[in-house]
């Protein structure tokens, strides 16, 4: 076992002292410590390094961060690849700027309240149970999101930590870096509800995320942010983020041209219910068009009377080019005015007939030879139970 004591810092120390200078003096000077791989398992009391500002300590086996309450100027502490579980007695550190933890043993990230000068979070790579994954306090992410003067926390290294969701760090207004690489990130749309919130990233490195797999992860990305001008360690250039826009505004005016079509065919179609018309098509003749009205009118002078079903085309032969005849759905009504109700041709096949001979009949009265180009076939009885006319 090895422990970072004041008299060890002293006899490994780079920076001999003076003749004239005591240890207590010599101490006060140090400015850096690298005790980097050197089996320490502990720290001991380094209040006398009044002037600590860098403390290397990585690939080590402390357990604890202890003793470090005092070393107020404290700027960089290195403490990677240790066997460290909990973030704690760090609060005193005000002058903090850069936290390094990668490879440690820790779970949540928690204790980094009143770090008001924190800048850099480094905690990658932890050494998690099977299944878990890191976690962020809420009180925590609060804190490096409001710290002194706004300077809050700007660079955060979480990768390969089984993370599959990190839409909790919208909170992280400032961030420009966000490295969280060799995670379980699945979905597009939490990304870039993230990179919606985080108007200041200009690098984030996500690679071997399952997310990367997805089609159009790169262009959803870059659409979304821009502000980002890295992503997965490939630059992000000005042209490929113009073609993106023009290709995104391209298509969404498609979409709205499309939509509006539709709404406007919608529209049409609403109005054809509500419209009867009659139409006679021969390419010798004008087309004879009759109103709801005038049909309406006709029918309902025969007396008790029900409509055609469904929109029907009629065929009939003739020598030469053919004649099509159309007929639309309208409302049946009884002579008292009200409805009739529904019934399908097998229920009341006598209904049907008589009514149709009804129809025929009046509509045959209102027929002219100046309107049927082939009169004699108005007594064929095919082409009478087809034939609603009634000049205007």
């Amino acid at each position: 076992m090895v422990r970072l004591t004041l008299d060890l810092i002293a006899k490994n120390s780079n920076l001999k002292p003076r003749k004239e200078e005591n240890t207590l003096q010599y101490l006060k000077k140090i400015t850096h410590i690298n005790f980097s791989d050197k089996n320490i398992d502990a720290i001991e009391d380094l209040s006398l390094c009044k002037n600590l500002s860098v403390l290397y300590l990585y690939d080590n086996r402390i357990s604890q961060i202890t003793n470090l309450n005092y070393a107020t100027n404290l700027t960089h502490l290195y403490l990677q690849n240790n066997c460290i579980s909990c973030i704690e007695n760090l609060r005193s550190l005000k002058k903090l700027e850069k936290l390094y933890l990668g490879g440690n043993y820790i779970a949540v990230i928690e204790g980094l309240e009143g770090l008001e000068g924190l800048r850099e979070l480094h905690v990658e790579s932890q050494r998690l149970p099977l299944g878990e994954k890191l976690v962020f306090d809420p009180r925590t992410l609060h804190s490096l999101a409001f710290l002194f003067l706004q300077k809050s926390l700007s660079i955060l290294n979480i990768s390969n930590n089984n993370i599959d969701d990190i839409r909790d760090l919208e909170i992280l207004e400032n961030l420009n870096q966000l490295i969280a690489a060799d995670n379980q990130l699945l979905h597009v749309k939490d990304l870039e509800f993230l990179l919606n919130k985080l108007m200041k990233l200009w690098k984030m490195d996500l690679n071997r995320n399952p997310v990367c797999l997805k089609p159009k992860y790169r262009d959803r990305l870059i659409l979304v942010s821009k502000s980002l001008e890295f992503l997965d360690g490939k630059e992000i250039k000005n042209m490929e983020r113009q073609f993106l826009m023009n290709w995104k505004a391209s298509k969404d005016a498609k979409k709205t041209s499309k939509k509006k079509n539709s709404k406007n065919e919608d529209t049409r179609n609403s109005c054809n219910i509500r419209t009867l018309s009659f139409e006679y098509f021969d390419y010798n003749i004008p087309k004879l068009l009759i109103s709801k009205q005038n049909a309406f009118n006709s029918l309902y002078a025969t007396g008790n009377f029900e409509t055609v079903h469904h929109i029907v085309p009629v065929y009939y032969p003739r020598v030469g080019k053919p004649k099509l005849v159309f007929f639309s759905d309208i409302q049946r009504f009884l002579p008292n005015g009200n409805a009739s109700p529904e019934s399908s041709q097998e229920d009341n096949p006598k209904i049907i007939e008589d009514t149709g001979n009804l129809s025929l009949k009046a509509s045959e009265s209102l027929l002219t030879k100046n309107d049927v180009r082939e009169p004699h076939l108005l007594h064929n009885l095919k082409v009478k139970e087809n034939l609603f006319v009634k000049n205007q």
